[in-house]
């Protein structure tokens, strides 16, 4: 591992859910929380008879957020505004994406291929797991984008990495949260669709959290991956 991969690698809370891990599931955190978030969802997401998995947590780091008045808290990137097509700092974004590429280098180190990552996040996580997953040269298992959006939607081809698009994606939102309308949700699965990915879409009457019914939906998505 060279220097600049080993600087980048982010403090991480880790479950596994078998000996000799033969997949991970690396989750990114939602806008001031950590990587203990979502990790009590694994006993609710894993099932008898999937192979063994190791999922991997990381925390962001910690920066001033300009829409929560400059307020220091974990965080992908800064959110400059409310307009969504220009909120996100895009040097923000091009750093995480870097951090979780050092994760997943990690990952293949420790003996998991990429083909055999998933690659998830919730909100702010989601959106650098699909910012990531358009650049990636080598195609993970799959995508998982909860609560999210893809930043900058209308550029997104100028990243779309060759063979990037052979990722499935899982996305899923609430028709009713109030932090990331529904509408900028849609848009980002249509934009995805359109460049190529297999993109699984689902609405739950739910707000910006998770659902019992995403949890299942989630898991027969994983099953066919894990099938495959």
């Amino acid at each position: 591992m060279n220097d600049i991969t080993a600087a980048s690698l982010l403090d991480t809370v880790e479950q596994e859910t078998g000996p000799s891990p033969q997949w991970s599931v690396l989750w990114l955190h939602g806008l001031g929380a950590d990587g203990h978030d979502f990790a009590p969802l694994v006993p609710e997401l894993v099932r008898p008879g999937w192979p063994a998995l190791r999922f991997v947590f990381p925390h962001a780091p910690v920066r001033a957020v300009t829409i929560n008045n400059g307020v220091r808290m974990r965080a992908w990137y800064d959110i400059v505004g409310m307009d969504f097509p220009t909120r996100a700092d895009s040097a923000g974004i091009e750093e995480s994406i870097v951090q979780v590429e050092a994760l997943i280098a990690r990952e293949q180190a420790r003996g998991i291929a990429p083909e055999r990552l998933l690659l998830a996040g919730f909100s702010q996580g989601g959106a650098i797991t699909l910012a990531a997953g358009l650049r990636r040269q080598v195609p993970l298992a799959g995508l998982i984008a909860l609560s999210t959006y893809l930043p900058a939607a209308g550029s997104a081809a100028a990243h779309l990495a060759q063979g990037a698009n052979t990722q499935p994606v899982f996305m899923a939102h609430g028709t009713g949260d109030p932090v990331i309308p529904l509408m900028y949700a849609e848009q980002s699965a249509q934009a995805l669709k359109g460049l190529g990915f297999d993109t699984q879409w689902q609405r739950y009457p739910m707000a910006h959290q998770v659902c019992a019914e995403e949890i299942r939906d989630l898991g027969d998505w994983m099953q066919r991956r894990f099938a495959l």
